[in-house]
């Protein structure tokens, strides 16, 4: 059966990696799923254009996705995370002032942890808030190279150039990465569940100073759509405690993933007696410990990881 004849079959399969392939472009669930829905259409139109002979269905659909993505990219601001922006807050009570006019980096839900694509790391939030910061035809290169591992000659065919023009701007893109990402402890590992595990047994009993002993001395805390970001253990710890000063000391965190590290959606008691949804937290975990925490705090966020407004 040919692909204009069933459509669906021959395309679906793909849907979610292509989801993933233009969060990796555009740093936006939300993006991303529009753009693969576009792609899907036209597809669909050209379907009866559609040559096996000169391409998979795989590989015929990125090209789609991947022109689709570079289109939208034109003259767009790159998606940061406030430690992009600037230097680090050392003042706990700063006004926690939202920036909604900044187009912020957005998590990526695990709905398939057991999909291949999103196994191999490649959708560490560091390292797609520093994809961000390369032109986007070395973001795509690099996606499709290093992370897709199409062939140069695949990739100049789907960016309609030269082996030898991928191949410098690979180059580039390595060259613009470097340093810029960190590492991340496999999920699976039992000692980084058990890090994260005496984090929210720690945060539940409101024992900031257990808490802070989870963290690396450098450990990251930064909160979009508010443009603050603190560095280091101490300051993590001061913020925390106004945390709690403002908002309570009753808190229930509810363990998830996100960009295939550990996350937890984090629900804090409201004046109705209920624990209302309140932020939702992804973690880096080193074997030092937990060294970049990234508090999403958003609605379109929420609804990507259809989280409960609140618990029973």
């Amino acid at each position: 059966m040919t692909i204009a004849e069933d459509f669906d079959a021959h395309t679906g399969v793909y849907r979610r990696e292509l989801v993933a392939h233009c969060y990796r472009m555009l740093g936006s669930v939300h993006e991303a799923e529009d753009l693969v829905q576009e792609t899907m259409l036209r597809a669909w139109k050209a379907r009866d254009r559609y040559d096996g002979s000169r391409a998979s269905v795989r590989t015929w659909l990125y090209k789609i996705a991947t022109n689709a993505c570079l289109t939208a990219l034109a003259g767009q601001a790159r998606r940061p995370l406030p430690s992009g922006l600037g230097a680090p807050s050392d003042d706990p009570n700063a006004p926690l002032v939202p920036a909604f006019e900044v187009p912020w980096l957005q998590p990526f839900p695990d709905l398939d942890p057991a999909a291949q694509i999103e196994q191999r790391g490649s959708l560490r939030l560091a390292l797609i808030a520093a994809m961000q910061l390369l032109p986007p035809k070395q973001r795509a290169v690099l996606i499709l190279r290093d992370v897709l591992e199409f062939s140069a000659a695949e990739v100049a065919e789907l960016l309609d150039t030269s082996t030898a023009a991928v191949n410098s701007a690979l180059q580039r893109a390595r060259a613009g990465l470097a340093g810029l990402t960190e590492e991340a402890a496999p999920l699976h590992d039992n000692t980084i569940n058990d890090i994260v595990d005496r984090y929210i047994h720690a945060f539940e009993a409101a024992d900031v100073k257990t808490l802070i002993t989870l963290l690396t001395d450098d450990a990251i805390m930064e909160m979009p759509p508010v443009p603050l970001w603190y560095l280091g253990k101490v300051d993590y710890g001061r913020f925390v405690e106004r945390v709690f000063a403002m908002r309570g000391t009753d808190w229930r965190l509810i363990r998830t993933t996100a960009n295939g590290q550990p996350a937890v959606a984090a629900y804090c008691r409201g004046a109705g007696g209920a624990h209302e949804l309140h932020t939702l937290q992804v973690f880096t975990v080193t074997s030092g410990g937990i060294s970049h925490n990234v508090v999403f705090q958003d609605a379109q966020v929420f609804a990507a990881f259809h989280l409960t407004a609140a618990l029973s």
